[in-house]
């Protein structure tokens, strides 16, 4: 019997270094999404969509032990009585800072935790930044989910060995540059591919950076074929004061049935030789 996700992106237009201002904008957009969508299942934040990516000194920024985003995804999930895919925010663990992901289920509680795994040493992120050093997976209805942030998506170890665990969906919170978005999109619909999975893709919109590097836009929902079931405009990549979009797909896992039946790459892997 298959199973239905009625999935939205919110691709945030992110303030650098603004909390206040990024967590105020999230709940009006997620607020008039639900109005207008009530049947909206889940959702996916971009990384690091409070501050930017990424502000300094990370001390002015990280929330210690995650213990107010915490508070704020579970009562946005109660609200909404969704589950939230937090995209990602800077925490502070034992005297560490981490890219944090957070998942919630609608009655409030956490579903899990990922610190990112790989840090883009070309942005100098491992050198504030600890990284994680564990996968995870939860499931969200009958679909088991996995997280992944950023530039992980370059790594396709990774995401194979989460659907060598059998997720069904990718999610991905980014902060990806426009000057690689041909990266973006082909490695995103690579790792659909090849792993025969859904892959959720959010890169929120980053103007105000003070180097004056223009980041996001191009969220995009993957099938497992790479089809795009949604894709964002290139209206907030263009624009000089972006609004944000927030796009939205059907998920049904009768289609992952379909593909792996069709082409088994799992059956034919030869795992010895690799």
């Amino acid at each position: 019997m298959s199973t239905t996700l009625n999935l939205a992106v919110l691709q945030l237009p992110i303030r650098f270094s603004k909390i206040a201002d990024n967590i105020s904008t999230t709940q009006s957009m997620l607020a008039q999404h639900m109005a207008e969508h009530p049947d909206t299942e889940a959702i996916l934040l971009p990384e690091l969509w409070t501050t930017g990516f990424y502000p300094q000194p990370l001390s002015d920024y990280a929330d210690s032990d995650g213990q107010s985003i915490k508070k704020l995804y579970s009562k946005l999930a109660q609200k909404h009585h969704i589950y939230i895919i937090g995209g990602s925010v800077i925490t502070k663990t034992n005297d560490k800072y981490y890219n944090t992901s957070y998942a919630f289920a609608p009655d409030g509680k956490l579903l899990t935790t990922y610190n990112k795994t790989h840090l883009f040493s070309y942005a100098g992120e491992d050198q504030y930044f600890t990284p994680g050093d564990s996968l995870t997976t939860f499931t969200i209805k009958s679909i088991k989910c996995g997280i992944i942030i950023c530039y992980d998506l370059r790594f396709p170890e990774l995401a194979r060995k989460l659907a060598l665990e059998n997720i069904d969906l990718l999610f991905l919170p980014a902060a990806w540059p426009q000057k690689r978005l041909m990266h973006w999109d082909t490695l995103l619909r690579a790792r659909a591919i090849e792993n025969q999975i859904y892959v959720a893709a959010c890169n929120g919109i980053t103007r105000y950076r003070e180097d004056g590097n223009q980041l996001g836009g191009h969220s995009v929902i993957l099938d497992p074929w790479g089809q795009e079931l949604a894709k964002a405009s290139d209206k907030d990549a263009t624009s000089d004061k972006p609004s944000g979009q927030i796009i939205t797909a059907q998920l049904d896992t009768s289609t992952l049935t379909s593909i792996r039946s069709t082409i088994n790459v799992f059956q034919d892997r030869r795992p010895h030789l690799y």
